[in-house]
């Protein structure tokens, strides 16, 4: 007779519940960002602003961020160029690379989604309580891996 292990309910019950405070925070942090005027971005522009935040990035680089094909970054490039949220500059190491950059009109849109991400997190950390909040945040910052972010949505 084959046995089977004994299921952690509690621990099966983690994905679920990760995924879903996720796509509450993102769903969020959409709704406020288009209620503050940015109503032609969509989450997956905001993954792309939280790298380009950070001194801007190359097309290669934001492929690999997003975990999308160097193509479909190049589009999303370009449609964020046509509606003025980003502008190509030289790159400053690479002669041949270019730097994708944030206009003032993206770095408003990246203000938006952080005042929305503080009106989403707000009553989050009201119910768990400072030292709770802080267990948590320790806690995921051991677990997430650095890095690349796949808004696959």
């Amino acid at each position: 007779m084959c046995q089977t292990a004994e299921v952690d309910r509690d621990l099966l019950d983690l994905p679920v519940l990760f995924l879903g405070a996720a796509r509450a925070l993102i769903d969020g942090i959409d709704a406020g960002v288009r209620a503050r005027g940015f109503t032609e971005v969509r989450p997956a522009h905001g993954f792309a602003f939280a790298l380009l935040s950070h001194g801007g990035a190359t097309t290669v680089e934001l492929a690999h961020h997003l975990d999308i094909t160097k193509q479909a970054a190049s589009q999303m490039i370009e449609d964020l160029v046509g509606r003025g949220y980003v502008e190509r500059r030289p790159h400053p190491d690479d002669a041949r690379a270019r730097l994708i950059v944030l206009t003032d009109k993206g770095w408003a849109c990246t203000r938006a989604a952080e005042e929305a991400a503080d009106e989403i997190l707000r009553p989050w950390a009201d119910a768990l309580g400072t030292e709770r909040l802080a267990a948590l945040r320790a806690d995921l910052s051991r677990l997430a891996v650095p890095g690349r972010l796949r808004p696959i949505w």
